[in-house]
């Protein structure tokens, strides 16, 4: 007989194995939902959990009257999700994000085309208006994420002295990078749980912190004279066929910079497509060969020592030998008898370097590093450099005679303008500040640190230098373009061979003219240059008229009136 399986067997098998496999099932759900409870919570709060950071508003950068040089003002990020897009109503969409965001109609479907991702990032900056607007459109899956735009409401004023702020939200040269940290302030964080969709699931906890925003910097600047200054230079450069130019003005007795103007300048709102050199700041940081305008240190070096005097008379020729070089003056002349004041006056190469000859190199080393060459300024000003002072030990025969009228020297427009800001100060030289003062954490404004003072010669040899550089604005000088009606002016003109280092050779010319007014209660100094002019390269001819209208516009401004007082009656030509 054929006996079959008990099933009573089977199905006692059958429940012990599934007894078995639900123990294990309990045994986890327990483990779960028990033991590990707290650990899973974790990890799925976790899952849901999303960081956003909230952007910090950057602080403002105005000039000396609380007038906005650059500004934050709140902007949208824009973004889609390609993936719930659908194909049928792309093209339409590409159009509507086109014609509102501003960009190609092909650019925004090539970003909804890439429908394999979640996070397409459709445009920065773009106003929070727009940024509704699309909202409301119905735009599927469009998302906006709050944040801050710069803007720079007066375009190129003072453009390569600000500088600039990335797409990061960084400064990336001039103010906006020297002052970074403190402009930028401290992005807050908060902590939210989120969906699938993104959205933050309401009544869940969320934890936050309050960003910090930046707090605002006050420049020395002078809105209108640094916008005169621009002007004048700019119109120079175009008519005199000029490679660039500079313009510096700065106050005597604080050595604040009023003006800090180059030609070209950037336009801050369209820095993208500015070329890299035009984010450089030329008046801090290009150096140069200074020409006759150095003649002043060679003065002072000369007077300090009581080797002469500005009576003192030289037969000057129109040559003079140095070494293996003949120098010259800038126009031939037979010997003349000349006061040195006469020489200043005039300009004269061979009589500087005959007063160079009475004090030694070591001398008028010591006295070109005391007046700041071969330093650099300080007080803030961004990208500053220092120029090169070789060692006097390490000068050529012919470098030897060639410094003191301002060749084998570099130094930068700044530097200059602070020479000349010692000599109209009395001798007592200021560091150039930049920065008039920040606003604290609070928003209440702290000015800024005096710069450091160190008395560079007496203020008998400065106001002597004062009465030469007077005379060359007069009539035998080569800087009577400077002259203002009204005014007593005190200045020099500078014409120097330009080294050129991308050629590796001196090519073409730098034309200068740096003086202050009044000359006998000196108020403000002023400095133009001239790189490279085709049409003409004299200082007096070039750069002297710069300074005249730059210098009348900034006495105007400041209603700074004239002295009153006549030049006083000096000794000009030997035998008088």
């Amino acid at each position: 007989m054929l006996r079959l399986g008990s099933p009573r067997r089977r199905i006692n098998i059958g429940l012990i194995g599934m007894t078995f496999v639900l123990s294990i099932f309990a045994g986890r759900l327990i483990q779960m939902q028990g033991l590990d409870t707290k650990v899973y919570e974790t990890a799925a709060a976790n899952q849901r959990t999303q960081i956003e950071e909230i952007p910090a508003q950057r602080g403002s950068i105005t000039d000396v009257n609380g007038h906005e040089l650059a500004v934050t003002v709140e902007a949208r990020e824009v973004a889609i999700d390609p993936s719930k897009v659908p194909a049928a109503v792309r093209q339409k969409i590409a159009a509507i994000l086109g014609r509102q965001l501003g960009k190609s109609e092909q650019e925004m479907a090539a970003k909804l085309a890439k429908d394999r991702t979640r996070y397409q990032l459709l445009a920065r900056d773009v106003d929070p208006v727009v940024a509704t607007r699309l909202l409301q459109a119905g735009v599927p899956a469009l998302s906006t994420k709050k944040t801050y735009r710069r803007l720079y409401p007066a375009g190129d004023l003072a453009g390569s002295l600000i500088g600039f702020v990335g797409d990061e939200g960084n400064g990336l040269g001039g103010m906006e990078q020297a002052k970074n940290t403190l402009l930028a302030g401290r992005d807050g964080k908060q902590r939210v749980e989120t969906g699938r969709d993104g959205q933050q699931i309401p009544m869940t906890s969320s934890q936050r912190t309050e960003p910090v925003n930046g707090q605002d910097v006050r420049l020395t600047i002078d809105r209108d004279i640094q916008w005169a200054a621009q002007r004048s230079i700019a119109e120079q450069v175009r008519k005199s066929g000029a490679e660039s130019g500079t313009v510096i003005v700065m106050d005597v007795q604080t050595a604040q910079v009023v003006a800090m103007a180059n030609a070209p300048e950037l336009n801050l709102n369209d820095w993208r497509r500015a070329p890299a050199a035009s984010y450089v700041n030329k008046a801090a940081a290009d150096v140069f060969e200074p020409g006759s305008t150095n003649k002043v240190i060679t003065a002072a070096a000369a007077l300090e020592a009581k080797a002469v005097t500005p009576d003192t008379v030289y037969q000057v020729p129109d040559n003079i030998r140095c070494a293996d070089q003949v120098l010259r003056d800038a126009h031939a002349h037979k010997v003349e008898s000349m006061t040195f004041r006469q020489a200043m006056a005039q300009s004269s190469n061979v009589a500087t370097v005959m007063a160079a000859r009475e004090i030694g190199s070591q001398r008028l080393h010591t006295m070109l590093k005391a007046f700041g060459f071969g330093s650099a300024p300080g007080g803030g000003v961004p990208g500053a450099e220092a120029g090169l002072l070789p060692d006097y030990k390490k000068w050529s025969g012919s470098q030897n005679c060639t410094v003191a009228y301002g060749q084998g020297v570099s130094v930068t427009a700044l530097q200059m303008a602070s020479v000349y800001q010692t000599i109209a100060n009395g001798g007592v030289k200021i560091e150039p500040q930049i920065v008039a003062g920040t606003t604290d954490t609070s928003g209440r404004y702290v000015p800024a640190a005096a710069g450091k003072r160190t008395k560079v010669v007496s203020e008998t040899t400065a106001k002597e230098i004062a009465t030469m550089l007077e005379s060359a604005v007069g009539v035998e000088g080569t800087g009577q373009l400077a002259a203002i009606p009204g005014y007593r002016v005190a200045g020099k003109t500078g014409t120097a061979n330009r080294y050129d280092a991308e050629l590796g050779r001196y090519e073409g010319y730098t034309a200068s003219f740096v003086g202050f007014a009044p000359a006998d209660q000196p108020r403000l100094v002023v400095l133009s240059v001239l790189q490279k002019p085709k049409n003409g390269h004299f200082g007096g001819q070039l750069a002297a008229p710069v300074f005249k209208d730059v210098m009348t516009f900034a006495i105007k401004s400041r209603k700074i009136p004239p002295t009153g007082s006549a030049a006083p009656q000096v000794r000009m030509r030997a035998g008088q």
